[in-house]
């Protein structure tokens, strides 16, 4: 790391570079961060990518709330920080074979029956302190912590996985029997989450032993961390990097502050901006805007929570749906530059559902339905929060949508990281905004609806669990993709979210940056193979 996290310098450059962003790029373009003139074509870097140097990047942080434990951390930054510093199982890659890019593992083999999943290690792959990764430290990372996280997205390896059984065959091979048959388990396994510690870790430090490309030498809650190359990283044999020899994450809650920074060349890289900023920044020839692309968009949405009356009743369930000017909010917020949503999640991915019609925006016949259940000038607080951008800015359309059809709905905005910080608390809310980071539609649900889970707000349909899980067990995707379609439209007609708006992630980077796209997890960026020019 060049120099110690110095927050206050930091965050004083990042509020000049968005009085210069707000001024336009012409003031941009004349300010550098120590207060020198230079043009576009001087800034921008060219040439090849080499080894070394330092990126800086800057993400929405969780305050106070951040930490070094992944598996319980519950902000983007968390997540970012860990994919850094620790390797994962896999990556989604659709062009694979598998349709996954393997990390620390070789392969995957499933037996014919769907019954039993075989991890077949990478021979070679160390930790910093010198011991050689197995199948311990997988099972570690997988029956004990990923099952113990209360996140959702780490109850996928148990819901689906019999990890009391499951069981070390050699240091290099782990037997994973099913709960129930999957045909899908690589696409659960490594979905860029799934990161491997040593075996029998219970705390998370600085410094401590990796096999990840990064080595962690510096972490502050809500402020930022600092890493140094692994040169021992399993990757680098493959060419795969790490090629920086060091890199900086910034925390950072405010998009334009995060602009600032880009434009003030305090950081190289910004993620989620918002889509008034990224229009700024894109007339600056010093900056390229690399926004995320299709299924890797995410959805921004409202959970009604069915425990909690008038939201039982599936007319005002209906009437609420019908009550987003879906075609407003992406005209508004996002300029044109996102997609309409469908009160369903994972658009884009192949297991979406095929064929079903649009949702109208109807406020007439959402006062009937709200008349017809009783509901009308209903009163509800909707909860939400900047966790990514767009997300206040929709939730505030929203509210004045609710007004038009009658319900007395006020707005509660949260600080950054603060809305999902007591889960527990969160599920309870009546109305809560929400986002679906991009994820296979039967995935998602499972992670957050089957089972009558508490981030299922009050949804209970075994009905239409049976029907993923037996979607997720047919191996001919055209009878898998029918049975998870049927499951989906009920899920569309009677369920508790409504998701006008699929958005992607607006990223910018300083020219002369490379290297952050091909690390494949989208939505959160990892850096082992990004570099710079």
């Amino acid at each position: 790391m060049s120099r110690p996290l110095d927050r206050r310098r930091f965050l004083r450059q990042g509020a000049l570079g968005a009085v210069a962003l707000a001024a336009g790029p012409s003031l941009i373009t004349a300010c550098s961060a120590d207060g020198s003139t230079a043009s576009p074509k001087a800034a921008a870097a060219s040439g090849t990518p080499r080894s070394g140097g330092t990126l800086r990047a800057a993400f929405v942080g969780g305050g106070a709330s951040e930490t070094l434990d992944f598996f319980n951390g519950p902000t983007p930054m968390d997540l970012v920080r860990a994919r850094a510093w620790h390797a994962s199982l896999g990556n989604l890659d659709p062009a694979a074979e598998d349709g996954v890019r393997y990390g620390v593992l070789e392969g995957i083999d499933v037996s014919e029956d769907l019954s039993t999943y075989t991890l077949r290690l990478r021979r070679g792959v160390r930790f910093t302190d010198g011991s050689a990764l197995t199948s311990a430290d997988v099972l570690h990372s997988l029956a004990i912590l990923a099952a113990g996280s209360r996140l959702p997205v780490y109850r996928m390896a148990s819901l689906n996985f019999d990890l009391a059984r499951a069981k070390a065959d050699g240091d290099l091979t782990v037997i994973l029997p099913t709960v129930r048959p999957i045909a899908d388990g690589r696409l659960i396994l490594c979905q860029g989450n799934f990161l491997v510690v040593k075996d029998g870790t219970k705390r998370f430090s600085v410094g401590m032993a990796t096999c990840g490309p990064f080595t962690l030498t510096e972490f502050t809650a809500g402020q930022g961390a600092a890493f140094t190359r692994n040169d021992d990283y399993y990757g680098a044999a493959l060419g795969q990097g790490p090629r920086l020899a060091g890199l900086e994450l910034r925390s950072i809650a405010d998009s334009d502050a995060r602009a600032g920074a880009l434009s003030s060349g305090e950081v190289d890289f910004v993620h989620d901006l918002s889509p008034v900023t990224a229009r700024t920044l894109s007339a600056d020839e010093r900056f390229d805007l690399v926004p995320s692309q299709s299924p890797y968009l995410v959805g921004l949405s409202f959970r009604m929570n069915m425990n909690v009356k008038p939201f039982d009743d599936e007319r005002v369930r209906e009437a609420f749906k019908l009550a987003a000017d879906r075609e407003a909010m992406v005209k508004t917020v996002f300029h044109g530059n996102a997609t309409v949503g469908n009160d369903l999640p994972s658009m884009g991915f192949p297991d979406y559902v095929e064929g079903l019609g649009q949702r109208a925006y109807d406020p007439d016949k959402a006062r009937s339905l709200l008349k017809a259940a009783g509901a009308e000038g209903m009163e509800v607080v909707l909860s939400t929060g900047p966790e990514t951008s767009g997300m206040v800015e929709v939730a505030t359309l929203y509210v004045e949508d609710l007004k038009r059809i009658g319900v007395r709905a006020s707005l509660k905005e949260l600080p950054a990281g603060q809305l999902f910080a007591d889960f527990a608390a969160y599920t309870r809310l009546p109305l809560a905004a929400s986002y679906q980071v991009p994820v296979p539609a039967l995935s998602t649900y499972q992670i957050g609806m089957a089972g009558g889970a508490p981030s299922a707000f009050g949804w209970k349909r075994p009905d239409v669990d049976a029907l993923v899980s037996a979607s997720r067990a047919h191996s001919d995707p055209a009878k898998a993709r029918r049975i998870g379609g049927e499951a989906q439209r009920k899920q569309w007609a009677d369920g508790n979210t409504v998701l006008p708006v699929f958005k992607p992630y607006l990223n910018a980077q300083a020219k002369g940056v490379t290297g952050i796209q091909d690390d494949l997890f989208e939505q959160f960026p990892g850096f082992s193979r990004a570099a710079l020019t």
